[in-house]
């Protein structure tokens, strides 16, 4: 008889409408992510995120601080964390450290740092004349878009390409990136506990 995987529970931190977030639920919905959502924190009331995780009757807890934030995730038996449009400084405590996601609209380390996040990351890769971008999956820790790189996919620039259109081909490859490797993460982990 085979065991159906392993559900470990969520935390998702968001400041925005929520898309990203919203990417995960089907993901959780369709089985290609093995979790469930234990809590959804937003560092700002009045976003769109907000109203999708009441929709999904998930717990919601503004955070205007790092220690608020923590606080939500322990009193929700958090066991990874991931950011879907997150654009506070948190730098995970234990028990999160190494396990904490995040998904950026460029191939780190280019175009992020302080202040790059959404259309203005688009807009300085077009700025640039370059002619390949993509996205990043890497792990939270320290500075703003530092961690180990976990999986990045390449994305071409068109010549005609706005920030807007770059960012539309861009958030494709992000919302079929990041529940996998989400999903592979935590089973790799869970994997390497197992044979300690």
């Amino acid at each position: 008889m085979t065991l159906p995987p392993m559900t470990v529970k969520l935390g998702i931190l968001l400041s925005g409408g929520g898309t990203t977030y919203a990417n995960l639920e089907t993901a959780i919905r369709e089985g290609r992510l093995p979790a469930d959502i234990a809590v959804v924190v937003s560092s700002k009331a009045g976003v769109g995120g907000i109203d999708f995780a009441l929709k999904h009757s998930r717990p919601l807890v503004i955070a205007a601080n790092s220690a608020e934030v923590t606080s939500a995730l322990r009193d929700h038996g958090v066991q990874w964390v991931v950011m879907c449009g997150w654009l506070k400084y948190w730098d995970p405590p234990e028990p999160w450290r190494g396990r904490t996601i995040n998904i950026h609209p460029s191939l780190l380390p280019a175009h992020g740092g302080k202040g790059m996040y959404g259309l203005r990351v688009h807009q300085a890769v077009v700025a640039a004349g370059e002619k390949t971008t993509g996205c990043t999956v890497h792990l939270v820790s320290g500075a703003y878009d530092s961690g180990s790189v976990l999986a990045q996919v390449k994305v071409a620039v068109k010549p005609t390409d706005t920030a807007e259109t770059l960012q539309d081909r861009v958030m494709a490859a992000e919302r079929a990136l990041y529940p996998q490797i989400i999903a592979e993460t935590i089973a790799r982990l869970g994997s390497e506990k197992k044979k300690s």
